[in-house]
Parts: structure tokens; C-alpha cells; sequence
């Protein structure tokens, strides 16, 4: 029997219990695969990250939800590194990360009594959907008339994937209610797809897009509070589909999410159009809610 300490860190907010938590094992080298997955069902976060040595990078970084391994987190790899930094296991403000999405740069800025931390993700993909509109949102407790059609319903990715769904009024994500057992027969193209609606209108006069994050039930989890690649994706989909001033290739954008089930959070995302795409990356910040011990 082996007690493994975990981190409860909370990403995207300043202020504990708000954001999104994750959970956090620093030092997980002598963890095997299903020890990893046993601990993220136990400790019960929408993902746990398990820190590990690389031979490519500066560290390795697993994510694991309740039901199984993802490649790529937002919000847990800005708890990772708010988790290394504050433990003195990280020293320098820019090294590389090792993830099953890629080598992806992180750098950190000390702002005050607070850390910045902002982390590339993988260059934005898209997927059309195909499915039946009325379907998607029935999936979330909504009508076909609270999708916003003038945009399109896409999946995205930069890192893992998502749907992406338009919704005309901010007011509709109060009544949303996901049925997550759905989505794998809806979602016909990538079954195993999360599902993100969002919205131009905001709690926060300064925030430029709101949305809410339904996991797929194969994570066994229902909702993520203040996602980070779903964050990225969105930001990449705004540069793609809604932003109309084309004299420059660059722009900054900040989402809010979880004001809906009280985890206020936010995420600024960078998007760079270049001729392979679009490139993303987040920026954020993190505290310390506790620490507590596992027996496996």
C-alpha cells in the first residue's frame, strides 16, 4: 500500500474553491499506468496530472480523467506549473513540456505575489459536424432556435477535441442541462468529443466570449469548469469565423466560463494566423486549495 500525495490547485482564478480545479502528483516516475488512472478516479478532478522526467523535454506531464487518459489539458498544466514553481522544482521562466499532443512551450511570469503562466498548445484544427442540429441541442437542454446559425457548428482542436456550438443569448447557458450519455451517438464524426457552446455575449463587460464544457461521459465526469484548450479552440475559431478586421495577424481575446455552477474563471488566449493556420496559446493563473493523501 502506497500513500501518494496530491495537489488540490486551482487554474484560471486567483481565488480558491473558484476556476477549475485539478489535481496534481509531482514526482509520479514510480506510478505505472492503471496506479495513474486509479488515483484520478479517487481523487475525482475532471483531470489529475501526473508530473514525470523526459528524455525530450524539461518534464513530462500525463492527464488523466476519472475514466481515462487525455492528451492534452489546459487547466492542469497551468496547475502543474503553479504546482512546480511554488514547490521549487522549476526554477527558470521558459522550458518545454512533454505531452502525448506534442513538445509544447510554457513560460511564467512573476506578477507580484502572483504567477503567469502562459502554455502553446497545438496549432488550431477544425472538423465540420454533421449532425442534426435539433439533436446537438436537445444533447443540452436547449432548442434548435438557441443555436446561433450564422456560425458555423464545428469540431476543434488544439490539443484535444471539442465541439464547438454558437448560441445566440447568454441567458440560454442558465437552462442548459447536458444528457453526456448522448453525445457519443449524436457526435457520429468523433464520438468521444467533450461539447463546448459559447456565446459573443458576457458576464464581464472585459471578457470577449463565455462558454460551458460538457465532457464526454467516457471521461466520467459532466462538466468542466474553465477549460483551457477549449479556450485556445475558441479563440482560433474567433480569428477564423467571427473576427472581421483582417489588418493584422494577431489577436488577444479573454474567455469567462463557470459563472453557471459558481467557478468563476478566465483565460486569455493569443492567436497568430500564419500559413499553416492558426497558433494558439493561454494565459493564466493558479492557487493553492490543499493537499491531501491517496492509498493505493
Amino acid at each position: 500500500m502506497n500513500e501518494i500525495k496530491v495537489l488540490h490547485i486551482d487554474a484560471f482564478s486567483e481565488i480558491a474553491n473558484k476556476g477549475n480545479p485539478a489535481g496534481i502528483v509531482l514526482s509520479a516516475d514510480h506510478l505505472n499506468e492503471n496506479q495513474m488512472q486509479r488515483i484520478a478516479k479517487i481523487a475525482g478532478f475532471n483531470e489529475t496530472a501526473f508530473i514525470l522526467e523526459s528524455d525530450h523535454s524539461d518534464i513530462r506531464i500525463r492527464f488523466f480523467t476519472p475514466g481515462h487518459e487525455i492528451d492534452l489539458c489546459g487547466h492542469a498544466t497551468i496547475a502543474s506549473i503553479y504546482a512546480l514553481r511554488t514547490n521549487n522544482q522549476i526554477t527558470k521562466d521558459l522550458f518545454t513540456i512533454e505531452t502525448n499532443a506534442g513538445q509544447l512551450p510554457v513560460r511564467t511570469y512573476e506578477e507580484g505575489e502572483h504567477l503567469g503562466i502562459y502554455m502553446q498548445q497545438t496549432p488550431a484544427k477544425f472538423l465540420p459536424c454533421k449532425s442534426q442540429v435539433n439533436k446537438l441541442a436537445e444533447s443540452i437542454g436547449l432548442t434548435k432556435e438557441d443555436i446561433d446559425l450564422q456560425f458555423p457548428i464545428t469540431y476543434g482542436s488544439t490539443g484535444i477535441w471539442t465541439l464547438l456550438i454558437p448560441i445566440k443569448k447568454l441567458e440560454s447557458f442558465q437552462k442548459m442541462k447536458p444528457n453526456n450519455q448522448l453525445f457519443p451517438k449524436i457526435l457520429k464524426e468523433l464520438p468521444k468529443s467533450s461539447v463546448h457552446p459559447f456565446c459573443l455575449e458576457t458576464y464581464d463587460d472585459l471578457a470577449d466570449m463565455h462558454g460551458r464544457h460538457f465532457s464526454s461521459p467516457y471521461s466520467g465526469t459532466t462538466e468542466d469548469a474553465v477549460t483551457g484548450t477549449a479556450s485556445g479552440v475558441m479563440g482560433a475559431y474567433f480569428a477564423k469565423y467571427i473576427y472581421n478586421e483582417r489588418d493584422t495577424n494577431k489577436l488577444s481575446i479573454l474567455v469567462e466560463q463557470g459563472q453557471e455552477i459558481d467557478r468563476d474563471g478566465r483565460v486569455s488566449v493569443n492567436v497568430e494566423q500564419t500559413s499553416d493556420g492558426y497558433e494558439v496559446g493561454i494565459y493564466g493563473t493558479a492557487v493553492f486549495v490543499k493537499e491531501f493523501k491517496i492509498t493505493i
